[in-house]
């Protein structure tokens, strides 16, 4: 008896109804059924849901299934939303009080991780025979750290509050801004911008001055924006409000030469001090559980499992793993005044997670990565995600606690940990209600 494969049954179903707006409708069925599923499964095995998503994607992409297409326009879209409000939401949860409070340890992880990491792994594509644009991307895929997943696993060993978290969180807000500058530059160079000094200069000046003039002019005209924003009574109006801030600053972004997602950042660097930041926290995570999941199945679907067959590709994969791996680690030691444990500092810092994976979809959108070093720098990204966990609960000498309910499949390892644990500890030390069980 013959079987004919999913892709092929979706076709022709949408064929029969005469619109494609059926295939569409199933292919998002698909996508939705099977990031919950197996993000919940990651979870319950001490993973957080990213990596759920992204098994999703390659088992309904082009290598197995081949029910979802990410190069599909409206796939493409909703993915490219799914960017902006994952970006927002850590904006939304960046202190940037926590980088002074944390001081000269965290600027010195922080900038270490970002240039170790980045000269090793393009050293290796160098090594590799590879193009000097690749090679470029496939080093700042390395800068990254996953601040969410860092964040959720030091809360459940109970070393978020310790000095050693704290350096931890400002190191990986420093990355995530150095790493989102990175991106910048690196998009104007993969649309074709000549590599100069006088370039780069030029366009990470304009990233770090849409950041100062997103924070000074937001700072003063934000806040009563939001104020009046309050009085509307119709039903959500300042989630959305927030997001439709949030999707002008990208857009003002990308005209003035920089990258949508530095504007989406800076939306979220801008509400992080508003009174309404929680209200708009929930409303924006209400809609990253629908568009972030397509986002990170959508790079997984982009992996060609084909590729990893080829000895190259897999060794590839393998050295940046290890290259990821020990320059993040060798951060950790970089502060060598500070008398905490720096190996779990290091440990903490290795996680890519979501970050890493924006710069790989990057490079293969724009056409600087091929599929090939596409899925080798997907394994890294889910290699050094899967190893930090078990490495941090050896390090700190006892297991972490499971998941909260609170770290939904979906979230894509962006929570209000960083905020939250402080608020629900500081309540209980005032004598409100007890902190919730992480």
């Amino acid at each position: 008896m013959f079987f004919a494969p999913p892709a092929v049954l979706l076709n022709a179903a949408a064929a029969a109804e005469g619109a494609p707006i059926t295939t569409l409708l199933a292919t998002l069925v698909a996508v939705i059924v099977a990031s919950k599923l197996l993000g919940e499964v990651a979870q319950r095995i001490g993973q957080p849901a990213v990596l759920g998503e992204l098994l999703a994607g390659v088992l309904l992409g082009v290598s197995l299934l081949g029910i979802l297409d990410p190069h599909d326009p409206v796939i493409h879209a909703f993915a490219e939303i799914g960017v902006l409000v994952l970006l927002f939401e850590i904006g939304l949860h960046t202190d940037l009080a926590s980088l002074i409070r944390v001081g000269a340890a965290a600027l010195t992880v922080g900038a270490t991780g970002v240039v170790l990491p980045f000269a090793m792994g393009y050293g290796v594509a160098i090594l590799f025979g590879l193009a000097n644009l690749p090679a470029i991307v496939a080093g700042a895929a390395l800068t990254a750290t996953s601040i969410g997943i860092s964040a959720r696993v030091l809360s459940d060993l109970g070393r978020l509050e310790t000095p050693e978290g704290q350096v931890v969180l400002g190191a990986a807000v420093l990355d995530d801004i150095i790493g989102l500058i990175i991106l910048s530059v690196v998009s104007g160079l993969a649309s074709g911008v000549a590599l100069s000094v006088a370039g780069v200069a030029i366009t990470t000046a304009v990233a770090i001055g849409f950041i100062v003039a997103a924070l000074a002019i937001g700072s003063r005209f934000v806040p009563p924006l939001f104020r009046l924003v309050e009085h509307i009574r119709v039903s959500g109006a300042l989630g959305l409000i927030a997001l439709a801030f949030a999707f002008a600053m990208a857009w003002l972004a990308a005209i003035s030469g920089s990258a949508m997602i530095i504007g989406a950042f800076a939306a979220g660097l801008v509400l992080h001090g508003t009174p309404q930041r929680r209200e708009i926290e929930r409303s924006t995570t209400a809609l990253g559980l629908f568009f972030v999941p397509i986002f990170f199945a959508a790079v997984g679907a982009a992996v060609d499992l084909r590729t990893l067959a080829d000895v190259r590709v897999l060794a590839i994969g393998a050295v940046l793993v290890v290259v990821a791996m020990l320059g993040k680690f060798a951060a950790g030691y970089a502060p060598w005044w500070f008398p905490g444990d720096k190996a779990l500092i290091g440990v903490a810092m290795i996680p890519r997670g979501e970050v890493g994976l924006i710069f790989a979809q990057m490079g293969l959108r724009t056409g600087a990565l091929d599929t090939a070093l596409f899925s080798a720098l997907t394994l890294m990204v889910m290699a050094t995600t899967f190893v930090a966990p078990p490495l941090l609960s050896r390090l700190a000498g006892k297991p972490a606690r499971p998941h909260s309910p609170t770290d939904r499949p979906g979230d894509g390892g962006i929570d209000d940990l960083v905020a939250g644990t402080r608020d629900s500890q500081a309540e209980h030390r005032k004598g409100g209600r007890p902190p919730a069980p992480s």
